[in-house]
Formats: C-alpha cells, structure tokens, sequence
C-alpha cells in the first residue's frame, strides 16, 4: 500500500484550557522543535472560543500540517476547517478521555505523541456529522450529554476520568430514558431507549464501546442502550470498560451512511464532548474527508 509521509512543516495551535494544555504548551513546542518538526507558528489560546478563528487563519496561511493539542471538544471545533484542504491533522490528546486520539491508536504521552508527528505518516479518514457540523469521533445523547453540559471545569481539569464518574452519580437521579426513533432510508424502528451514540471511532469518554466502529469504514454505527432502566445503562457503561464477555446484552447496533434520529421528548445532543445540538438531527458520514497523523505501525491495519 503507497503511504506518504508527513510534512517537516507545521503550526502549532494548543488550547491552555483543556486539561493539560496550559502546562505542556512551552514543553510540547520545545519538544517538537527537538524532535526535527519546524513550527511555522505557535499559539497558546486561551479562550477556546478563539480556536476556530485560529485554525482557520493557520489553514489560510498554507501550513502543510497542524498540530492540535487539547481535548476531543477542541479538535471537534476546529476539524471542519481541515474539509477539502490538503493540510495534514495532527493530534496531541491533552483532554480528559482523548477518545479521538484512542480511536486512532495514538500514544496518549506526549513523548509518543510527539514522535508519531516526527516519525509517523499520513492517513485519509472519515469524518462524521451532525447536519452540517462535523465531528472527529463520536456523538451521544441521554446521560453523557447532561453530564457534558453541566460537569464543572474545575472537576473535570483536575480529577479526570474518575470526576465524570462522580458527576454522572449525580445527574443519573434525575435522568430519564426516552422514545427514539431510528430512520436509515430504508427501515424506520422505534424503541425506548436511555442512551444513544453516534459513533465514528470505536471510542467514547475514553472507553471502546464498539469493536466494529472505525475512522475508515465509511459508515457510522448508532448504537442504543436500550429499555428504560438505569441499572441497564450503568451496566452497559460497566461491561463494556472491563471488556466483559456480554458487554453488548444492553445495548443494539445499527450500520449505515445517514440517519434521521428523532426522540420524544426531544434532546440536547453532546457533539465530541461539547452539548450543541438538538434533536431531531441527520446523522451521516463524511468518507475519506481529511488527512490525519498516525504510526506507522497502523498502516497495515485498520486504526
């Protein structure tokens, strides 16, 4: 299979918000200009309200490649900027649950990270999207997205994984399960159901919960847990973090290009961990839409 390396060239665009942003900036430039990656510009932005403006100017400036540091919310909001150019993605998971980065089998360190954008090469994956808002890995809608819409930054920055953990003990009181409705084009299904995921990567809030999603497949896998049980829900969450022989008893799969998902009562939907959309939506992939960095060890395989 013809492979192409990476460009030698880059900007660099780190949002200081995101978890580990704001401390690994100077360190991830220092160490990129060590490992042989010539920064045409570095930008430490402060306000994550600035990072689509700032891609999009690096893009207009003609970097061949862009390296993003932050979490999956961040590259989310800036991907679309990538659409129809032949700059290069590339990624340093400084987030919380980095499930993009995961989906593509990066090293979550910054020293691997690092060496992939050094040494690694170039591969053309798919995007997803909500209407006309692309994502880089997945969607959700039910107890992730109220979580995602209310979990304090100072919790999430410090504690991690294990702060989602506690805030979704908190917001499940109130969380009730809804009415969805399932379109592809051809077969339309209702079910009640207490979570949706709109999957692009195999992963979501940091844990695989598909073994058949993938950033190359040119589909996307809607995946329900079904029933109205929170006990359902908490063990779906539960069996597939541990990888459990059942891990998908709770939950139901369905494969295709585009969705028309409408739910009674209507819901916020969590787009790569930002709430910003509601329902009802299209849902539908994006083939082959841009160039992202990865291992070279990946290319024999699919990420």
């Amino acid at each position: 299979m013809e492979t192409r390396p990476l460009p030698r060239e880059a900007a660099l665009i780190v949002n200081a918000h995101s978890r580990k942003g704001q401390d690994l900036f100077e360190t991830a430039r220092a160490k990129l200009t060590a490992a042989g990656v010539v920064l045409r510009s570095a930008h430490a932005v402060q306000d994550p309200a600035d990072m689509e403006q700032t891609m999009r100017t690096v893009v207009a400036s003609g970097a061949p490649m862009v390296i993003v540091g932050g979490g999956d919310g961040s590259l989310s909001g800036v991907v679309d900027q990538l659409v129809g150019t032949d700059c290069v993605f590339a990624v340093l998971p400084l987030g919380t649950a980095n499930s993009f980065a995961r989906s593509l089998r990066l090293p979550l360190d910054l020293d691997g990270a690092i060496d992939v954008i050094a040494h690694g090469e170039r591969r053309r994956i798919d995007l997803g999207m909500i209407d006309d808002d692309y994502f880089v890995n997945g969607a959700s809608i039910g107890l992730s997205t109220m979580i995602g819409e209310t979990v304090p930054h100072a919790l999430k920055r410090y504690a991690g994984r294990v702060g989602y953990l506690l805030w979704a003990v908190k917001c499940s009181i109130r969380f009730r399960a809804f009415r969805l409705t399932v379109d592809d084009g051809t077969q339309r299904e209702t079910l009640w159901a207490t979570e949706l995921r709109i999957l692009n990567g195999r992963h979501h809030g940091g844990v695989a919960l598909s073994d058949h999603a993938d950033v190359g497949t040119r589909e996307l896998l809607v995946q329900a847990v079904v029933g109205q049980s929170k006990v359902a829900l908490a063990r779906d969450w539960y069996a597939k973090f541990f990888k459990l022989r059942d891990k998908d008893a709770c939950s139901r799969d369905f494969v295709g290009k585009c969705f028309q998902i409408t739910i009674d009562p209507p819901q916020r939907i969590s787009i790569d961990g930002e709430v910003l959309a509601c329902t009802p939506v299209t849902a539908k992939v994006a083939p082959g839409a841009i160039e992202v960095a990865v291992g070279k060890a990946d290319r024999t395989r699919s990420v």
